[in-house]
């Protein structure tokens, strides 16, 4: 259970790892070199996939390590044979889109097999050699002494038996409650109220206090905290203060300050700058080629009707910051004016309009909706950092004054998208309830790769024109 001790071994695992894939590595080419007689400059070719190789295996081990002693579990063990997948798959992504005719398959194939045997023997190896020292030597076993006896307690207690790697041992349990004392809970004793916390800290081997009270005691904190200052022991605080759907929990230190961080939408920052680099990259290398029809959209706006080819709408995004959307323009100048006439013929649930035979709607703009072409001027915004590529649609303020619940504004967390999970699920034709409880599945669920899969998605949708209105 000793965290800055595991997080030290979990750093020299991950070296070994690296030390093991580069051994794989060279042994594999060492036999498919005695084995093929290929020339020297084929032999060091292949060196040119050994920075490859480390760094996949070690995006691999880092992002899906898994514990030491985990290790012994059958089910670790085949959840770390998953873990290859992602750098071979890696690798052989590589030699696909680089043509390297060069490369050895049987090197190849020798260095996946001598890569899992030689991480999963060595985990297993270390495994079975620290869990039986560790039985040998009961003493050494992490001394805890537990703040609380109640349900919070018994899950802290569940919690600290699951990660007590290097062996633990309860001394007992304090309570603020003296009725409790000399009861029994979970296999371990109340020994004593909160008032006993220095007397045991002086005259019991404790190496870590962990306390798990509600938050209604939070004030009984204080001197627990002094006593283990004064006595040099650790204490370690379950803050699960309340009862929240939290994506992500972390500590900073701010002028010495602890400050504790809840995050109800995950906030990969690593992650979000790839997303960022996808959208302009994306963004530059599609706008060369949308341009001309740019053009002719635009001849063809200025002829049906009077007004300006492009259309500029007030929309809330991330953060519900405010931005001006734009698109080609697809109904009549007069639109807004004319909502209020027909707005009781709305075919749409909840805070949205649409109508199917709108006739604000021009000829040229029945075209562009149904193909979605009235959308493409938003990869500007796309451009200024206002929208992604993907992600929610961005809603009007008039729609996001109707929301009736809180839940409902969950979707300004992210930066709202050309297209989400609604674009490839049946678009307009979907109700608002479906629609936001996309919205907020992919809010919940996101990835990049989820990403990469509505965007595989998208061009189908499109083509189709399925539910577009």
């Amino acid at each position: 259970m000793n965290w800055s001790k595991t997080k030290h071994l979990a750093s020299l695992l991950l070296a070994l790892d690296l030390a093991l894939t580069g051994l794989a590595f060279m042994l594999a080419l060492d036999i498919g070199y005695q084995a093929h007689r290929f020339g020297t400059d084929s032999f060091y070719a292949h060196l040119v996939l050994l920075p490859c190789v480390l760094l996949l295996n070690g995006y691999s081990f880092y992002r899906q390590r898994v514990g030491l002693f985990a290790t012994l579990r059958w089910w670790s063990t085949i959840y770390m044979l998953r873990i290859f997948l992602i750098p071979l798959g890696g690798l052989m992504t590589v030699i696909f889109l680089f043509d390297l005719e060069f490369v050895s398959r049987l090197v190849i194939g020798l260095y996946a097999v001598f890569l899992v045997l030689s991480v999963v023997g060595s985990r297993l190896f270390l495994s079975w050699w620290y869990f039986y020292r560790r039985k040998e030597h009961p003493e050494n076993y992490n001394k805890v002494l537990l703040i609380g006896s109640g349900p919070r307690a018994s899950r802290a207690l569940e919690i600290l038996r699951n990660h007590s790697d290097w062996g633990m041992e309860v001394v007992g349990a304090l309570d603020p409650n003296p009725d409790r004392v000399g009861t029994v809970f979970d296999g371990i004793e109340v020994i004593g109220t909160l008032d006993s916390v220095e007397e045991i800290l002086s005259n019991s081997v404790v190496d870590e206090v962990v306390v798990s009270l509600p938050r209604s005691l939070l004030n009984d904190i204080g001197p627990i905290a002094q006593a283990c200052e004064e006595q040099a022991v650790c204490m370690r605080y379950f803050a699960d203060l309340y009862d929240m759907n939290i994506a992500n929990v972390h500590l900073d230190i701010i002028d010495d300050l602890p400050v504790l961080n809840f995050e109800p939408v995950s906030q990969d920052m690593g992650k979000l700058m790839i997303k960022r680099i996808f959208d302009l990259a994306v963004t530059m290398a599609a706008l060369p080629v949308l341009l001309p029809i740019f053009l002719i959209v635009a001849i063809a706006i200025k002829l049906d009707s009077k007004g300006p080819v492009f259309f500029f709408q007030d929309r809330v995004g991330l953060h519900k910051r405010r931005f001006k959307m734009m698109k080609f323009r697809s109904m009549h100048t007069d639109a807004e004016e004319r909502l209020k006439e027909i707005e009781h013929l709305n075919e749409a649930e909840g805070p949205i309009f649409k109508m199917t035979n709108d006739p604000r709607v021009t000829r040229v703009g029945n075209f562009i909706r149904r193909t979605s072409i009235d959308e493409l001027p938003q990869f500007f915004n796309v451009m200024l950092g206002h929208m992604s590529i993907i992600g929610p649609r961005p809603m009007s303020a008039r729609d996001v004054e109707l929301f009736d619940k809180g839940v409902q504004r969950r979707r300004f967390s992210v930066r709202p998208g050309l297209a989400c999970l609604r674009e490839v699920s049946g678009r307009s034709a979907l109700s608002f309830e479906r629609w936001l409880e996309l919205d907020l599945q992919y809010i919940e669920e996101w990835s990049l790769w989820l990403d990469l899969r509505i965007l595989m998605r998208l061009v189908p949708a499109v083509l189709r024109g399925s539910g577009a209105v």
